[in-house]
């Protein structure tokens, strides 16, 4: 078998797509060494860091290929096809939502198969979820885009059965074809481990809360700054919380918020970071906290417990599906329940080093190499 993947997903700055792609990637080529992977870039600086940190060099079941468009242009939509047949692709795989449509017929097999994976479809779901990004701005174009995906694609991977429901319902999947939406959960990055001298509950000295995502209106930061400033009072001790990206210009609620309430001194935006530094801030922090009101997965959660960090979570959408009962999930707008949660968690060493074991066991059932061995099988199937 030959198999394509579209590895243009993975930008200068590495986002969860793109850690997704060089994580699969890098378990794929060793776990299937009788396929034949062509990997496609678009940025030669990418492709060499690639190729390192995935260790495609190590493998002689891999070959590399430039294209000159990125996976938004135009022209890639008319010349991807004729590359993909040059190279005699069996199945051509993207890492997300986009793919060349005059490649593959609508709701029915072509010469190559397709398979897309789609993390979630939360402009969908939540029209208003950023209201000031691109695709809100052009939400009738995204939706007949992604309806199109759905109907040209052989199958369908996301990565929770919450995105599953939603990927079937808004795609307007048919019910003869439903089979083809797949459910393969993420990984955990083996760089995500404890600090070499362990994990302790901290009796003494200020704590730290740990965010990490983006400041869009869905993420819900307010309400975790709003718990921020209830806690300050309350507890014998100073708490800070570190933000694990940039602010966002276009959604400055949050830091504006932050002053008003006084607590501002006390909130740091690290902006964006490599991974052996997020490794660190996880290492390093008490107690990760998670309002976002929806999530296809949730992959902060178990990159936090991977490095034995507690962690306080909203229960909507896939969040309860992903943590189990290493977390302990409140709803995402009781402020009140994310301000005891974090009460409690920083003061009671049991509950602390409960939440740490149990963290520890969940991340474990997570690997890259079950999602590997589940992405081959659909490979198989077609």
């Amino acid at each position: 078998m030959k198999v394509g993947i579209d590895a243009r997903w993975i930008f200068p700055q590495i986002s969860g797509i793109g850690a997704y792609t060089r994580s699969l990637l890098r378990a794929l080529v060793r776990r299937a060494p009788d396929i034949e992977f062509v990997v496609f870039f678009d940025n030669e600086h990418v492709l060499q860091r690639t190729t390192q940190r995935a260790g495609l060099n190590e493998v002689s079941n891999v070959t590399l290929r430039m294209l000159p468009y990125g996976v938004f242009s135009l022209q890639g939509q008319g010349r991807l096809p004729p590359a993909l047949r040059r190279e005699g692709l069996d199945v051509y795989h993207t890492p997300n939502y986009l793919v060349p449509f005059l490649a593959f017929p609508r709701h029915r097999p072509g010469k190559i198969r397709c398979v897309a994976t789609i993390h979630d479809v939360i402009p969908l779901v939540m029209p208003d979820h950023a209201p000031k990004a691109k695709k809100t701005r052009i939400l009738p174009l995204f939706r007949g885009i992604m309806q199109e995906v759905g109907a040209r694609a052989d199958a369908v991977i996301t990565v929770s059965e919450t995105s599953r429901r939603d990927v079937i319902r808004h795609l307007r999947i048919r019910p003869q074809a439903e089979a083809k939406v797949r459910v393969v959960y993420n990984g955990v990055g083996e760089a995500f481990r404890q600090p070499a001298d362990g994990r302790m509950f901290k009796a003494n000295g200020p704590r730290t809360l740990l965010y990490v995502g983006r400041a869009d209106p869905y993420k819900n930061l307010p309400t975790l700054v709003t718990a921020l400033a209830r806690v300050r009072d309350t507890l014998p001790f100073p708490v800070n919380l570190t933000v694990a990206g940039s602010p966002d210009p276009r959604y400055p609620e949050a830091a504006r918020l932050a002053r008003e309430l006084g607590v501002h001194e006390r909130v740091k935006w690290t902006g964006y970071l490599p991974e052996e530094d997020l490794v660190h801030y996880y290492q390093q922090a008490d107690l990760l906290v998670h309002p976002s009101r929806y999530e296809g997965f949730g992959l902060q959660i178990l990159e936090a417990m991977a490095c034995g960090l507690p962690v306080v979570s909203s229960n909507a959408a896939s969040l309860p599906e992903v943590a189990g009962d290493a977390a302990l999930l409140v709803d995402p707008d009781d402020v009140d329940a994310y301000a005891d949660r974090i009460r409690r968690v920083l003061t009671e060493p049991d509950l602390w080093n409960s939440l740490s074991r149990k963290g520890l066991d969940r991340a474990a059932q997570f690997t890259w190499q079950r999602a590997a061995d589940e992405t081959l099988a659909v490979y198989n199937s077609l």
